[in-house]
């Protein structure tokens, strides 16, 4: 295909300008580089519109490097010109690395070598400094060298990206004798020196920049180059084939016999999937970038014609699909790295390691790997596909890359008849049975698309993107790492930090049913919105086919239907409402219900992402599972008597501080204390804040720092008299301070003095241990109750100046939610908005505006989203239930989340 650079240059370049030495290079140069600008704008342009047009990947780059070799060609034919070569001799130009591909995206480096013999070095110097000044003057990105024969060889020896470089070799203008020689005594050494070492350094390499760009295809921001399934996965693959095959490209590689026609296929077409979404992300960008961000991902669905619907955004559907893709670029890849790179003998001495041992009829273990006696064993019995992955988990090797590749080409012939056979359906649970070494299968199952297969509704979630920042994987790799999570509770490796959860997992009866609750926890996320319901709904399908009992069918359902259920009740509910607890126990009905979902719980929270989960959200998971379970243990369903467990609490309060402050004066601190209050706290802890609301005296406040380590967290109790919008004012304080709220409990007394409990940590989620900062809190706080300081002014200088701009992330819109029927005495609120400073601060100073008042507030951030849960009164202490006053509350509150 003819492409816009390839057109006539006589209309930019004339011969004159181009070669006539009797105009002095200065102002030829000027005239030059004029000239230069106007063509490289022209066909840049006409560049741009034919990829916006449609036009492939391979042609974009195509374009762009014929663009710039004849720019390149041109400017060193004009630049050489006034200078003699019979006096200063002459040198080559070469392109090197992606430029010496021809790969050029938008914004890639150019990357050139001026190459001369020993005695040219003037002429190549001088050559150089005007072109190379040409080129930073048009504006490109220009990385180059000046080199002999033996600098190439002595830096290809000392620098593996050097070396790598040079694999990428292309003449572009000069002397081509000299080019003819650089081939003979430069890249012919440097593509068959030292093999094994060069191999190794570039596997090392490779290791390097995963560990930085990320080693998971999964990553909801990924970076198409460098990262995992991107360009440089296969570019490393065909640079470790060319090296040790001795070929010099694709195509040589596949007329070797190295890669089949087919793989070749592949390899040019996964390529061409890649520069055309990079051509279009350069384009998009105002700088060099090869991350694919939030923003940016939304413009190339559009840009590739994904369009919304009702089961995904656009943009959703795009990354499942690039998700996809990279995926087969990673197998690609290790199939070609693994061929370059396997020994003709292995190393190891193990005895045993290089003796044919047949495991299983149709297969055997040889060098470490499982492999198949019968290249059609497959085509002949699909489900012996199962007993691969069994045999693989049960001898404790991995399968070869040929079962590999044979798994995948016979993953068409699984149907319905072949996923119900015993085979496969025992296989298969034998292997969650057992946790040694079931990450490895499952992780095989799901990189083979073996898992899509076998379980059809699993295909459905397979890549899928949830286009938020709260979501670091995609749905199926985060139920591979939950599952994951659950694998660690049974090998002991949380037993020290995490005891009861280790505890509780090893008393689960059936650990296959476990894992298969983890790993279909969010197939419904394949079917669109409320996934919970909709996964739950395609359980009994799989389970009558994974030939389950009735009993383990509905307990796999109970579990994916409430696999959300244990962190909204813990994370935004009052766990001090007996009755919460109560009907949620009764929800539960058995103890081995509340059990796995505690551990499917955790899992799933821990398998989100990194800063997901807290040791605060586990204090809180096991707070509710250990109330739960105590009624589902007791086998009551029945409310303790209220009055007497009163009585018995004031009176074990009265008993362990009296001999401080005298009976009677704790007696009447405790007599204007709500039962709401005494039944929420353990006479311990009641007896700690009496101690200090007496320790307060005449001062306007009295505080208490109590650090726990365990949770990650510091309890701020303060004990205070009470006035309009007090939790309001420590809200914006708190703000002020660069404090985060995790939870409070807000009690008044009838006497008026108020006590409020806060859960707190700093920004970046540790407890603040720096004493003078809570002498500070504590002073700023009597200032703003005294009424010395505005708090408003104190949230306002916390502020983030407005020029200063975080990256985009998908937005969604602010709800407000209302609720009259989740707690007796409090209508309940749940708040749903963007995280920014003073936010806490915002709402409830509105709350304060309408009157009403806050008993209990809940507060939880998934990255850049918060959802704060409120439990209210008006000034009667009655729920907000007119209609008018609840549009009125929805109205003001969603008004100040949008403040400034």
């Amino acid at each position: 295909m003819k492409t816009h650079s390839q057109v006539r240059t006589e209309s930019f370049f004339s011969p004159e300008l181009l070669t006539d030495p009797t105009i002095p290079y200065p102002e030829r140069r000027q005239l030059l580089l004029e000239a230069s600008r106007t063509f490289l704008n022209h066909h840049q342009q006409l560049i741009r519109e034919e990829h916006r047009a449609g036009a492939s990947g391979r042609q974009t780059v195509g374009s762009l490097t014929s663009l710039t070799d004849t720019l390149i060609r041109n400017l060193y034919r004009s630049v050489s010109a006034d200078i003699s070569e019979k006096d200063f001799g002459s040198c080559a130009l070469i392109a090197i690395g992606g430029y010496g591909r021809g790969e050029l995206n938008p914004r890639s480096d150019v990357d050139i070598m001026f190459y001369y013999s020993g005695k040219d070095r003037t002429f190549a110097e001088q050559v150089s400094e005007r072109i190379l000044y040409l080129l930073w003057d048009l504006g490109l990105d220009v990385g180059y060298s000046v080199r002999t024969d033996r600098d190439c060889l002595e830096m290809a020896e000392k620098d593996i990206t050097a070396r790598t470089a040079l694999l990428d070799s292309r003449f572009l203008v000069g002397d081509e004798g000299l080019y003819r020689d650089y081939d003979r005594s430069v890249f012919e050494p440097v593509l068959a020196r030292n093999s094994q070492n060069f191999l190794r350094q570039k596997l090392e390499e490779s290791e390097r920049r995963l560990r930085k760009y990320g080693s998971s295809v999964f990553l909801i921001e990924p970076n198409i180059k460098e990262g995992e399934g991107g360009l440089r996965d296969l570019h490393t693959a065909l640079w470790l084939a060319q090296v040790k095959f001795k070929a010099r490209s694709l195509r040589e590689l596949i007329i070797k016999g190295v890669v089949t026609e087919q793989e070749g296929k592949e390899f040019e077409d996964a390529l061409e999937y890649l520069w055309r979404i990079r051509n279009e992300l350069h384009y998009l960008s105002s700088r060099k970038t090869d991350q694919l961000n939030f923003d940016q991902q939304e413009s190339i669905a559009r840009f590739l014609g994904y369009q919304d619907n009702k089961k995904a955004l656009a943009v959703e559907q795009f990354m499942q699909n690039y998700y996809a893709h990279a995926t087969f670029v990673e197998h690609i890849s290790s199939l070609l790295v693994t061929k370059a790179t396997i020994q003709d003998e292995p190393n190891s001495r193990i005895l045993g390691y290089l003796t044919r041992r047949a495991v299983d009829p149709g297969f055997y273990i040889l060098r470490g790997e499982l492999r198949v006696s019968q290249a059609d064993l497959f085509e002949r019995d699909p489900a012996k596909m199962m007993k691969a992955f069994l045999l693989s988990q049960r001898h404790g090797v991995p399968m070869g890359i040929p079962l590999k590749g044979m798994i995948r080409d016979n993953l068409h012939r699984i149907n319905d008849r072949v996923r119900r056979s015993r085979e496969m359906t025992e296989g298969f649970l034998e292997i969650l049975r057992n946790y040694k070494g079931v990450m490895e299968v499952l992780r095989d199952m799901h990189h083979l698309q073996f898992m899509n297969h076998f379980i059809p509704e699993f295909g459905h979630i397979y890549c899928k993107v949830q286009h938020d920042a709260y979501h670091i994987y995609t749905v199926d790799v985060h139920s591979l790492f939950a599952a994951e999570e659950i694998v660690k509770l049974w090998r002991g490796d949380y037993r020290e930090k995490k005891p009861l959860l280790t505890q509780v997992a090893n008393d689960i009866e059936k650990r296959d049913l476990m894992l298969l609750a983890v790993l279909l926890h969010d197939i419904g996320k394949g079917e669109g919105k409320d996934h919970c319901n909709k996964g739950a709904d395609l359980v009994p399908t799989i389970a009558r086919r994974l030939g389950l009992n009735k009993e383990d069918s509905q307990r796999l359902e109970f579990l994916v239907r409430n696999h959300l259920v244990m962190a909204h009740i813990s994370q935004r509910r009052d766990l001090h409402d007996d009755k919460l607890i109560l009907q949620f126990a009764r929800n539960m009905g058995m103890s081995e219900n509340i059990k796995m979902l505690y551990l499917l719980t955790f899992a799933d929270i821990k398998a989100v992402g990194p800063d997901v989960w807290s040791e605060w959200k586990g204090l809180l998971l096991q707070e509710l599972y250990e109330k739960a379970y105590a009624i589902l243990e007791r086998g009551n369903f029945q409310l303790e008597v209220r009055s007497e467990k009163v009585r018995n609490r004031k009176r074990k309060v009265v008993s362990l501080i009296e001999e401080e402050f005298g009976a009677k004066t704790v007696k009447d601190a405790i007599k204007v204390m709500s039962t709401r209050y005494i039944l929420s706290h353990r006479s311990a802890e009641i007896a700690e804040h009496v101690r200090l609301l007496l320790s307060r005296r005449n001062r306007t406040l009295a505080m208490k720092v109590e650090h726990e380590p365990a949770g990650e967290f510091t309890q701020l109790t303060i004990s205070t008299l009470d006035v309009p919008g007090l939790f309001s004012m420590i809200t914006g304080v708190m703000a002020a301070s660069g404090i985060n709220i995790l939870g409070a409990q807000i009690y008044t007394q009838s006497s008026g003095v108020a006590i409020d409990i806060l859960h707190v940590r700093s920004q970046s989620g540790e407890i603040i241990a720096d004493e003078s900062k809570w002498r500070k809190v504590e002073e700023t706080l009597t200032a703003v109750i005294e009424g010395r300081l505005r708090i408003d002014d104190l949230v306002k200088a916390r502020q983030r100046p407005s020029f200063l701009v975080d990256r985009p992330r998908p937005r969604f819109p602010n709800r407000v939610e209302i609720d009259n029927e989740i707690s007796e005495e409090y209508t309940v609120i749940d708040i749903y908005a963007h995280d920014k400073v003073g936010l806490l601060y915002n709402i409830t100073d509105t709350l304060r505006g309408l009157g009403l008042y806050i008993g209990v507030s809940k507060i939880s951030t998934k990255v850049d989203q918060v959802t704060d849960t409120f439990y209210i009164q008006d000034i009667f202490g009655q729920k907000v239930t007119l209609p008018e006053k609840v549009e009125e509350l929805r109205t003001r509150l969603l008004a100040s989340l949008d403040a400034d």
